[in-house]
C-alpha cells in the first residue's frame, strides 16, 4: 500500500469506516474483563434528530476519550443508543399524517403507534449513521433504544417500585399545558421568551360600593377567577381583606383575602385570583380554600366556564374580553409592558397554567441522595462551577410531573378498575390477579391512557442499557460508568435524574466524571438556531472539510468556559494540518521505502537528541492533558509538534542524512509511527489510513498501544531552542531589511557558553541551509563588521554583515517611513480601547479585535525601532 499524492478525506473516511465496521475492533469484551474497564454511556439522540454542532461537539470529544482509554489498554466499552423522544417523535408523524389530511385520532391509537414504529423503521437510524461518519467507536453491537422490549421492562419494573414505596402519586394540580401538542410538559421543556404586551388596568366593583382596580397581563383568564387577593401589610388595601367583590361580566361574588404572596409593588397591589390558570394563585387557592374553574379546553380554546366566550382561541377571546371592558367602562388603561412568557420548547406554542390530573414523582427524597453523592466527593463536575448550578437547582426542588397525553411512548403501566381503584403493575395479567385479589372476582380494567415522559425512561440509562433488571455480565463489568459527556442544557432534564435513579434502584452513582461542554455560538456570541438562519450542519462541514479537520477543529476551539465559537478559523487550519501530517507521511516513505527501522538505542546528533526529548516531552503533556479532559491543550499540544518540532525544525535539518544516515532514518520514521498514534484518538481516520500503509502491528491503529513518555534531554532542547532563535532571527533580519534573496550575508554570535560554542558548531551547515548565509563565527568575543544588523537573543547577540548588500541610508528612509505609520496605527487602536463607550457598546469579538491590532502594531513598533537601531540610527 503506499499514499496517494493529494489526501482525500471522502475517499479515505468512507474505505476506513468501512473497513472498522467488518473488523468490529470496538467491540468489547462480554463477562468477565480482565483489563481494567472503562465505560461510557452516550447521550441518546432523538431518533428524529440529525446531527447538529452539538453533537458534533459532544460525540467527538467523547470519542477522543474512548478510543485515548482503548489504546492506554483499557477494557472500553462506549454504549450507544437512541432515545424515542415522545412529542417529538409524535410531531413529526402528525405532521405527516396532516398532509394527508388525516389526525391520529382517524388512525385510532394502535394504528398511529404502528404507523410511528413504521417511521422510525424507515428514517431513526439517520443519526446514527452519521454519529458512525463523525468517527464514533461505540460499541455497535449493544445499541438499544429506549422504547426496545429491554429498556421498556426496565421502565414497568421503576414504576411499580416507585408506586409500591409511595414516590410515584397521581393527583390534580397545576401543570404547563402545551396546547397545541396537547399534553403537560415540564417546568425544564418551557423556555421563556420576553415579549412585548399589555397590563391591563380593569375595575372591580365592591359589594359595598365603590370598586379596586386590579392590573394583569392576562385579561381573558379573569373569567376564572375566583378571588381578589392583597397583602395584609399594604395599608392601602389591608382594611378589604374579609369584603366582597363582583366578577365584571360574569358578576361572580369573589371573596377579598390577605395573601403575603401577593407583591404591593406590581401593578396596583391588587392581585385577581384565578387558581387553575396560575402557579401563586393555586397556593394562594389551596390555602384558602377557594374553588379552582378552569376556562380551557386542551386545545387552548375556552371552554363552557368562559360564558359568552365559549368557544374562541385564547387570542380572540382576550380582545373580546377587552372590548366589553370597555363597553361596561370597566378598563381604566393598558400600560405598555415587557414580560417573559413560557413556550413549549417543542412547537414554540405559549404555555397555559392548568390544572389536570396527572402523575408525579415525589423528588425531595432522591434530590437529597443526589446531592449528597457529590458532596461527598463520589461525582465531581468538570468543570467545577456547575456543581453550583447542580445544587441550586437540587436543593429547590419541585416534585416531577411524568404523565403526558400522548401516543407514543411508554404507557402508564397503570390499570383502572370499575370503581376507579388503580393497579400499578408490570402487565396486564398481573393487574388482572392484583384486581382479582382487590374485588374478590374478575373484572374489566382499562389501562391509563398517558405515557411517561421521555425522560422517565431516558434517567435510568446507564443501567437499562446493559440489561437491568437482570442482573447481566454488562451491568457487573461496565457499571458504574466511569465518565459523561454532556452539554449544560440537559443538566436538570437528564444528568440529575440519572444520580437519583442509579443512587435510588443501584445503590451507586451512575458515572464518576461529568464533563459540561459549552454551548457552541455564532461569531457574535449568539446561539445558533435554524430560526435565527445562523446554524451551521456539520454533515456540510464534513463534506467540505472532512470529518477529522471538523474534529480537530472542535477539539482545538473547545475550553472549560460556559461558551464557544464555531471554528471556522480552526477548520482551514486543522485542513492544512492534516495535509501537512500527509505530506511529511509521504516524505519519511520516500526515503524510508519498505524499511520499518526503528529508533537506535544512543544518538549523538543534536536534532536527534532533540525531536527524541520533544516527542517525550510531547507524549506526557498531552497525555495529562487527556487524564484531564483538556481536550484543547491536547489538541495545541500535538498541533504544535508536529508542524513545528517535527516539520519545521527536525524534518529540515535532518535532510542531508537521509541518503546515508541509517540512524537518521530510523529517528525520523520512529518519530512518525509516534505522532501518528498520538494524534489517532482526535483525528482517526487519517491516522488510521496511514497506519494501513505502514503496515504495522496491531492490525488497527485503534488497538495499538499509546505512547509512553520517556527520559528528556534538557541539554539538547536548550540547544536547540538557541540555533531556533538564531535561525528565525537571520530570517527576520533578512525580511526586514530587504536583502536579496540570493546574497550569503557572513554572520556571528556572540555566546559565552562553551557547550552550546561547539553545539552551533557542529550544526554550522545545517544553520547555512535555513538561512542562506556564509561563513559563520560563535564565541564570547566575536568582533561584528561594520553596518553589520544586531538581534539580542537570549543566548547573546546576532550579527548579520548586511552592508554591502543593501543601501543603509534608502533602508533608513523606508524603515522610518514604515515606523511612523506603525506608531500612528498603534496610537489609534489604543485610543479605541481607551474609550469606555467603545468597550461598552462594541461587541466582544470587536474589541477582541481591536487588542489583536494594537499588540500586533506595537510589536511592529518595536522591530522596527530594533532594525532602525541595528543600522545605527
Amino acid at each position: 500500500m503506499e499514499l496517494s499524492k493529494r489526501y482525500q478525506p471522502t475517499e479515505v473516511e468512507a474505505k476506513i469506516h468501512r473497513y472498522w465496521e467488518e473488523g468490529n475492533f470496538f467491540r468489547a469484551a462480554v463477562g468477565v474483563v480482565s483489563k481494567v474497564p472503562f465505560s461510557i454511556v452516550i447521550p441518546p439522540p432523538n431518533v428524529t434528530g440529525r446531527l447538529h454542532m452539538g453533537h458534533a461537539l459532544n460525540n467527538g470529544l467523547q470519542d477522543v476519550v474512548i478510543r485515548y482509554r482503548r489504546m492506554k489498554g483499557d477494557e472500553a466499552c462506549w454504549f450507544p443508543g437512541t432515545d424515542h423522544a415522545g412529542i417529538a417523535t409524535q410531531n413529526v408523524v402528525e405532521k405527516s399524517l396532516a398532509k394527508e389530511g388525516l389526525t391520529r385520532h382517524d388512525l385510532g391509537r394502535e394504528t398511529f403507534v404502528q404507523r410511528v414504529w413504521d417511521w422510525k423503521a424507515k428514517y431513526g437510524s439517520e443519526i446514527i449513521e452519521q454519529l458512525k461518519a463523525l468517527g464514533c467507536s461505540c460499541d455497535w453491537s449493544r445499541q438499544r433504544f429506549t422504547l426496545d422490549e429491554g429498556l421498556s421492562r426496565a421502565v414497568r419494573e421503576v414504576f411499580v417500585r416507585l408506586y409500591e414505596e409511595d414516590l410515584i402519586y397521581r393527583g390534580a394540580y397545576l401543570v404547563n399545558w402545551c396546547p397545541r401538542c396537547e399534553t403537560a410538559v415540564s417546568d425544564l421543556e418551557v423556555e421563556h421568551e420576553d415579549i412585548d404586551s399589555g397590563l391591563y388596568h380593569i375595575r372591580y366593583p365592591l359589594e359595598e360600593g365603590g370598586h379596586v382596580v386590579i392590573a394583569t397581563t392576562r385579561p381573558e383568564t379573569m373569567l376564572g377567577d375566583t378571588a381578589i387577593a392583597v397583602n395584609p401589610d399594604d395599608e392601602r388595601f389591608a382594611h378589604l381583606v374579609g369584603k366582597t367583590a363582583r366578577l365584571p361580566i360574569l358578576d361572580r361574588e369573589l371573596p377579598i383575602v390577605g395573601a403575603s404572596d401577593v407583591d404591593p409593588e406590581f401593578g396596583t397591589g391588587v392581585l385577581k385570583i384565578t387558581p387553575a390558570h396560575d402557579p401563586i394563585d393555586f397556593e394562594i387557592g389551596r390555602t384558602h380554600n377557594l374553588e379552582s374553574i378552569n376556562i380551557l379546553n386542551n386545545d387552548g380554546t375556552i371552554n363552557e366556564n368562559g360564558g359568552p366566550f365559549a368557544g374562541m382561541d385564547r387570542e380572540t377571546a382576550r380582545k373580546d374580553v377587552v372590548e366589553r371592558l370597555k363597553a361596561d367602562g370597566l378598563l381604566e388603561e393598558v400600560v405598555p409592558y415587557r414580560h417573559a412568557v413560557g413556550h413549549c420548547e417543542r412547537c414554540s406554542t405559549a404555555i397555559e397554567p392548568l390544572i389536570s390530573t396527572q402523575w408525579f414523582v415525589r423528588m425531595r427524597g432522591l434530590a437529597d441522595a443526589a446531592l449528597a453523592a457529590v458532596k461527598d466527593g463520589r461525582i465531581e463536575f468538570v468543570p467545577e462551577r456547575w456543581t453550583k448550578l447542580y445544587n441550586d437547582w437540587l436543593e429547590n426542588i419541585r416534585d416531577w410531573c411524568i404523565s403526558r397525553q400522548l401516543w407514543w411512548g411508554h404507557r402508564i403501566p397503570v390499570w383502572y378498575g370499575p370503581d376507579g381503584h388503580a393497579f400499578a403493575a408490570h402487565s396486564p395479567e398481573e393487574a388482572a390477579e392484583k384486581a382479582h385479589a382487590h374485588y374478590g372476582e374478575t373484572v374489566a380494567l382499562n389501562q391509563d391512557e398517558d405515557v411517561l415522559d421521555t425522560w422517565f425512561s431516558s434517567w435510568l440509562w446507564p443501567f437499562s442499557i446493559m440489561g437491568w433488571p437482570d442482573e447481566s455480565e454488562d451491568l457487573k463489568a461496565y457499571f458504574p460508568t466511569d465518565f459523561l459527556l454532556t452539554g449544560f442544557d440537559i443538566l436538570f432534564f437528564w444528568v440529575s435524574r440519572m444520580i437519583m435513579a442509579s443512587l435510588h434502584f443501584m445503590n451507586d452513582v451512575p458515572f464518576r466524571t461529568v464533563y459540561i461542554t459549552p454551548l457552541i455560538v455564532d461569531a457574535q456570541g449568539q446561539k445558533m438556531s435554524k430560526s435565527k438562519g445562523n446554524s451551521v450542519d456539520p454533515m456540510e462541514l464534513m463534506k467540505e472539510y472532512g470529518a477529522d479537520a471538523l474534529r480537530l477543529a472542535l477539539a482545538h476551539a473547545t475550553s472549560k468556559g460556559r461558551t464557544m465559537r464555531t471554528p471556522t478559523t480552526q477548520l482551514d487550519d486543522a485542513r492544512n494540518f492534516l495535509n501537512k501530517l500527509w505530506n511529511v507521511t509521504r516524505f519519511v516513505l520516500m526515503h524510508t521505502g519498505d524499511a520499518r527501522p526503528g529508533a537506535p538505542d544512543t544518538v549523538d546528533a543534536l536534532e536527534d537528541r532533540y525531536i527524541l526529548s520533544r516527542l517525550s516531552e510531547t507524549t506526557k503533556t498531552v497525555r495529562e492533558h487527556f487524564e484531564a479532559y483538556n481536550f484543547n491543550l491536547a489538541a495545541e499540544a500535538l498541533y504544535s509538534f508536529v508542524w513545528h518540532d517535527y516539520c519545521d525544525w527536525y524534518v529540515e535539518i535532518v535532510k542531508p542524512r537521509l541518503a546515508s544516515d541509517e540512524s537518521a532514518k530510523g529517528v525520523l520514521y520512529h518519530v512518525l509511527r509516534d505522532i501518528v498514534k498520538l494524534l489517532h484518538p482526535i483525528v482517526p481516520f487519517i491516522t488510521e489510513e496511514i497506519w494501513q500503509v505502514l503496515g504495522e502491528e496491531p492490525e488497527s491503529i485503534s488497538r495499538a498501544a499509546y505512547p509512553e513518555a520517556r527520559a528528556s534531554d534538557r541539554d539538547a532542547e536548550t540547544q536547540m531552542a538557541a540555533l531556533q532563535e538564531i535561525v528565525t532571527g537571520v530570517r527576520t533580519i533578512r525580511a526586514d531589511l530587504n536583502v536579496p534573496a540570493k546574497a550569503q550575508p557572513t554572520a556571528k554570535v556572540s555566546v559565552a557558553s562553551q557547550p552550546l560554542i561547539d553545539a552551533l558548531k557542529a550544526n554550522e551547515s545545517a544553520i547555512r541551509a535555513m538561512t542562506n548565509t556564509g561563513e559563520w563565527s560563535f564565541g564570547p568575543d566575536v568582533d561584528p563588521a561594520p553596518g553589520s544588523a544586531r538581534k539580542v537573543l537570549a543566548c547573546g547577540q546576532l550579527f548579520v554583515d548586511v552592508a554591502d548588500m543593501i543601501d543603509i541610508e534608502a533602508e533608513k528612509v523606508r524603515l522610518q517611513g514604515e515606523l511612523k505609520q506603525a506608531k500612528k496605527d498603534l496610537a489609534q487602536a489604543s485610543g479605541k480601547l481607551s474609550n469606555e463607550n467603545f468597550l461598552k457598546r462594541a461587541p466582544e469579538d470587536v474589541v477582541q479585535k481591536e487588542r489583536s491590532k494594537q499588540a500586533e502594531f506595537a510589536q511592529k513598533v518595536e522591530r522596527l525601532e530594533a532594525n532602525l537601531s541595528s543600522l545605527g540610527t
